[in-house]
């Protein structure tokens, strides 16, 4: 490479590293993998040693992140907050044990801890009290989300014991998988796009304007560091265990390691043991134990010279992406799904990966005959992360988003401030009309479980629904008798799904009972864009009938609490449709629930300011209707077990660590038979 092409490659690097910090650190919407982000850095790196006229004083080899978010106001860290020197081969472990050992001339300890997969974050305590937490920014100023970290429930706001009259304290915010998983199901349902990985969705949720927004993700946090001298304390390990003793949540999952060796299987244990924990790690952090050690060996510009992170790699393969599909959801939303040269990733044979919009198709580059690299994202959902540009066919082209929906033909449209394109025609696009009708029958909607197994598509298909209103007019002698062929998959034979007698009759028995479901289920069956369960309730409690809610003005409609402007257009965009008040109309004189009835609210509060944790399988009742009780005799339900949970209510199969983290925490533990009891009276 001469100058003139190192300076092209100089500039290339630098632009595009700093569009992927702005996308990781600001948008919170990475575009490559962490392992091909650090590559581009080491090779900026090396080019700018090389050749150090070319420089740029802008270089993200300068920087430590991303630029701070205007969205909150910026703070000077007190102590700059550096990140670690990543490592990716147990060979550059060695290497920076060979060096430490150089640098310092003695036997050396190291404490080995798990590197969170999250969001940095210093937290500031004034005489206990927990006066400030910030972001780490560019590693020099950061993002006050003081008010949204407090909504943290593993971060105490006050200390105890002996604690310093000022500390400073950092460590990660993260969601733990479960939430993740809960959260992502609720923005499918609503029809928002689900979070990439679970850092993305602890990013995003540390960065709304509205704590209470944040509270409901049900954060989690681990601190593993203190950026200056505690008295009496000398090595790094005693003085995380003492800000344990301070009420702070340390790891217990840290290890002194006092050679390679040890190391080694520290890592080695953790490559394997990091699917049973219930957050993501992505690697191993090895410390210099002895503080006096870590000053005399001090930091680079960017790094700690005490420290070095050794990341996992993911597994990864190559294999040919042979054509691009697109599918249409519920609420209209396009997503691109590539096809691709069936290969053997983690186990299991992938065919598909989800390519999720335009920008990422753009931002990849991604064409059709690449020769496309394969990552599961979170090890379980497969993601092309990068093309090998070397094995690109001539003449490949890139991606042309298709602009009208794949199903019905009408023109997409792509809102300002969104990632995904739409089809708009929600009352008459095929999948569309599926999607509203299986989420109308699903256990949390209307909970019409003999309609499922792809009954609904047959049901469709005859022509005999539409429109969710349709199912309501559903004989059993129209019914009776219909059959589907469904294709055989490869190695298997085909399937013919017909509706005889029984399957007739619950089918219908089970549109029946239907008209019993209580008002804000059938409100958040009809599928409204953005309302999903809970805002379902608070609109419901408040209008009480689907007249009012009808009749509500946009004003009217953000006075309820939780419901901001971006759902109070949907509901009033859905309900302006002639051919939604017409399902309202046809739904009401078929018996449907269309108000809140004075028997769903006059109850006796006998759980009144009582909060229940539900797990378990129950003889008499689904965790639904018990869930449902809790909350129609005044009662919380709550999804994690603290020491402000009132009553664990155990059915069979009940895991194990609830159970004993109940009983440590002096919680009741409570039977079905003990709950029906406490409502009887």
């Amino acid at each position: 490479m001469n100058k003139e092409e190192a300076k092209i490659r100089i500039d290339q690097l630098c632009e595009e590293l700093q569009e992927h910090n702005y996308r990781y650190y600001v948008l919170a919407q990475p575009s490559i993998s962490d392992y091909d982000f650090d590559q581009k850095l080491k090779e900026l790196e090396a080019l700018e040693t090389q050749y150090p006229e070319f420089v740029r004083p802008d270089s993200p080899t300068k920087r430590v992140g991303g630029e701070p978010t205007k969205d909150f106001p910026t703070v000077k860290h007190k102590y700059p907050m550096l990140s670690l020197s990543n490592s990716y081969s147990l060979e550059e472990i060695k290497e920076f044990d060979t060096r430490v050992h150089k640098v310092v001339g003695q036997e050396v300890e190291y404490v080995c801890e798990l590197k969170y997969d999250g969001l940095a974050i210093s937290l500031t305590y004034a005489n206990g009290i927990l006066t400030q937490a910030v972001t780490r920014g560019d590693g020099v100023r950061g993002d006050d989300v003081t008010n949204n970290v407090k909504t943290i429930r593993s971060i105490p706001l006050k200390l105890r014991g002996d604690y310093p009259p000022e500390f400073e304290i950092r460590g990660e915010v993260l969601m733990p998988r479960t939430e993740f998983e809960r959260l992502n199901r609720e923005r499918e349902e609503i029809g928002d796009n689900p979070f990439a990985n679970p850092r993305n969705a602890a990013a995003g949720s540390l960065k709304m304007q509205d704590p209470k927004e944040v509270a409901k993700r049900k954060l989690d946090a681990f601190l593993y560091y203190i950026p200056h001298e505690l008295p009496g304390i000398k090595t790094h390990y005693d003085a995380l265990k003492k800000a344990r003793s301070w009420g702070l949540k340390i790891s217990d999952n840290m290890a002194i390691c006092r050679d390679m060796n040890q190391i080694m299987e520290y890592i080695n244990d953790w490559d394997k043991g990091r699917q049973y924990l219930p957050y993501e790690i992505d690697g191993i952090v090895i410390k210099v134990n002895d503080l006096s050690l870590q000053q005399q060996l001090a930091y680079t510009a960017k790094n700690p010279r005490w420290a070095i992170a050794y990341k996992f790699k993911a597994e990864r393969v190559e294999t040919l992406l042979e054509s691009i599909d697109y599918q249409v959801g519920r609420t209209g939303a396009i997503t691109p799904v590539a096809n691709l040269k069936p290969v053997l990733l983690a186990g299991t044979t992938v065919k598909r990966a989800s390519l999720h919009n335009a920008d990422i198709i753009a931002q990849l580059d991604v064409r059709i005959g690449d020769t496309v690299y394969v990552e599961k994202g979170g090890e379980i959902i497969p993601k092309i992360v990068g093309v090998n540009l070397n094995k690109r066919p001539a003449g490949a082209q890139p991606v042309k988003f298709i602009d009208r929906c794949p199903e019905c033909g009408t023109p997409l449209i792509r809102k300002e401030g969104e990632a995904a394109h739409y089809c708009p025609n929600e009352d008459s696009c095929p999948p569309q009309i599926k999607g509203k009708l299986e989420h109308f029958i699903s256990r949390k909607a209307m909970n019409i479980d003999s309609l499922g197994e792809g009954k609904i598509e047959m049901l469709y298909d005859h022509g005999l629904v539409k429109n969710v209103a349709d199912l309501y007019d559903l004989t059993y002698t129209a019914i009776l008798g219909l059959e589907k062929v469904i294709p055989a998959e490869e190695g298997k034979k085909e399937k013919r799904l017909s509706f005889r007698e029984k399957t007739a009759e619950n089918i219908i028995k089970g549109i029946e009972q239907s008209r019993k479901v209580p008002f804000p289920r059938v409100l958040y069956a009809l599928g409204i864009r953005y309302v999903g369960e809970t805002v379902a309730k608070k609109l419901t409690a408040h209008f009480k009938t689907i007249n009012q809610l009808m009749a509500a003005s946009f004003e009217e409609l953000i006075l309820v609490e939780e419901i901001g402007e971006k759902i109070a257009e949907s509901v009033l965009l859905f309900f302006q449709k002639p051919v939604h008040q017409e399902i309202v109309t046809r739904l009401r004189a078929h018996g449907v629930q269309m108000e809140i009835k004075e028997t769903q609210v006059s109850e006796p509060q006998l759980l009144q300011g009582k909060s229940f944790v539900v797990s378990g399988i129950f003889e008499r009742h689904s965790r639904d209707e018990i869930k449902a009780l809790i909350e129609r005799f005044g009662g919380k339900n709550v999804s994690a077990i603290s020491s402000k949970t009132d009553f664990v209510l155990a059915g069979a199969n009940m895991g194990p660590a609830k159970k004993q983290k109940a009983k440590k925490l002096g919680i009741s533990i409570i039977s079905e038979e003990d709950f029906e009891e406490m409502i009887r009276q």
